[in-house]
């Protein structure tokens, strides 16, 4: 598929393209040059804060882990019995 540069530096995503990967507009574009090639790249951006909270739960519970609370089940079944249970 061939797009033209146009004033302002914009150009036009082919709508095969936009539809094929589900894009619709207002979505973020991380756009880069690797090797001389321009990529395009659609992103989620999510809030400074979700991240940051996000962070903090996964250091927990990398800590929790390594205190060797983790329960350990046999099989499938023994866990979501206790899931159940909780």
């Amino acid at each position: 598929m061939l797009a033209e540069l146009r004033t302002k530096s914009q150009i036009t995503i082919p709508k095969e393209l936009i539809k094929k990967l589900g894009l619709s507009e207002g979505d973020k574009l991380e756009i880069f040059e690797r090797d001389g090639i321009i990529c395009i790249m659609p992103v989620v951006v999510y809030p400074k804060k979700y991240v940051d909270e996000l962070r903090e739960e996964i250091e927990e519970t990398k800590k929790y882990i390594a205190s060797g609370k983790q329960p350990v089940f046999s099989n499938i079944d023994a866990l979501l019995s206790k899931l159940e249970e909780d």
